[in-house]
């Protein structure tokens, strides 16, 4: 990914659902102005969810999703259903896909009903109203709230349609920034990026990117070296740095080599807080102090990515882990979209930054682990706390915890 392009995680994700053959994916193509979704007349055409981020005016970036039929039937179809639902956790504003001329099948009533429950922003397309006879053909008419008369076929209302999407998306909170709430302009900000087995060919991983671009638009300087240059940069500068972020698998070393006076966390702490789940992080990684040598720890990613021999999450966390606890806990992954609504059986959930996940995607995983009485924490809190500078790189209360 380039540093001009708008993360996934950054982008209002919208969500189309409905029936099989309800015209989603037509009303996708439509919206995006492009192809982006196979249609055809065969009922269950799409059969997984398809993503694709674009601009869309007047909103901006956007995650567009079409999502399989909520009323498939079968083995597969139960399991396109299950996808579906999963959508729902990462979705900003739904679209009710349904066609005009008809009352709400069980389904349809079924999605409504969750869209409320998890108190997302909704909109009813009736599609197809190019086939509504004249005398019942609302599409001229002022619609009820939170419904738009559309047609696919012939583009009719479809700009009305993208209006209508804009205007229930997410305003842009005052939230905290990434990194530029820690500093003033003219600091120098120390960024450590190891390049090993797991760095990405050719680029920075996208938390490195997004904190860069943060700290230049705070109109402060980003130094970025690689663990083993950290020292001799310390000492080359001149002057003390106002923060040094690091990647996480490299604690102990910058650690070592950063004084004590100068401020030290990871970016995967910082992202943790950046998607409002740090608080909860904190207070979750406690339960490795008490947790039995059975357990069950999940480890859970945001991306998917080809795991290497000394991976972080599967292999070097629970390696940490067990040199820091004595026990050595049963532990199993899940990566990319998928994360188990039934946690029966988990006694603690680990999860990356969540950098490609919106921050309601995050939300809801974190959601899912409380209801069910299950601790939720993240992969820079629990090195930290394993290498016993946890309060060090919480920055001793300036990141709110």
């Amino acid at each position: 990914m380039s540093l001009n392009q708008t993360p996934a995680g950054e982008r209002v994700h919208i969500g189309f659902f409905g029936l099989r053959n309800a015209g989603k994916s037509s009303l996708v193509n439509a919206v995006a102005g492009q192809s982006l979704s196979v249609v055809s007349d065969v009922c269950g055409t799409t059969t997984d969810p398809v993503r694709k981020a674009m601009e869309l005016l007047p909103l901006g970036p956007v995650l567009l999703i079409d999502t399989p039929g909520f009323d498939d039937e079968g083995a597969l179809g139960t399991q396109r259903v299950q996808k579906t639902r999963e959508v729902l956790n990462e979705t900003d504003v739904a679209v009710l896909v349904t066609e005009a001329g008809r009352a709400f099948a069980p389904a349809e009533e079924e999605l409504l009903r969750l869209f409320r429950e998890r108190e997302t922003p909704f909109l009813i397309a009736r599609n197809k109203s190019d086939l509504l006879p004249k005398d019942e053909n609302r599409a001229g008419d002022q619609p009820p709230q939170n419904e738009t008369y559309v047609s696919a076929l012939t583009g009719l209302h479809i700009a009305e349609l993208k209006a209508a999407i804009a205007r229930l998306a997410p305003e842009d909170p005052i939230k905290l920034r990434l990194v530029a709430d820690l500093i003033a302009p003219g600091d120098f900000v120390v960024l450590v990026t190891p390049i090993d087995k797991s760095a990405p060919k050719g680029r920075l991983i996208l938390p490195q990117q997004q904190a860069i671009r943060d700290i230049l638009e705070a109109d402060a300087t980003a130094i970025t070296v690689k663990e083993f240059e950290l020292a001799d940069t310390l000492r080359a500068l001149g002057r003390k740095p106002a923060l040094v972020i690091t990647d996480s698998q490299v604690f102990a070393k910058a650690a070592a080599d950063v004084p004590p006076d100068i401020p030290l966390t990871s970016f995967s702490i910082l992202f943790a807080r950046y998607k409002g789940y740090l608080s909860a992080a904190a207070a979750g990684v406690r339960a490795l102090e008490t947790l039995p040598g059975d357990s069950h720890i999940l480890i859970a990613e945001g991306c998917t990515h080809h795991r290497q021999c000394d991976d972080i999450g599967t292999v070097k966390i629970p390696r940490w882990i067990r040199s820091e606890t004595g026990k050595r806990f049963h532990s199993s992954s899940c990566s990319g979209w998928e994360f188990p609504a039934d946690l029966t059986g988990v006694d603690l959930v680990i999860h990356c930054g969540g950098c490609m996940l919106n921050e309601r995607a995050v939300r809801a995983r974190l959601r899912a682990a409380q209801t069910q009485g299950v601790p939720f924490t993240n992969y820079g809190v629990v090195i930290a706390w394993a290498q016993g500078i946890l309060e060090r790189c919480l920055l001793n209360g300036r990141l709110g915890v």
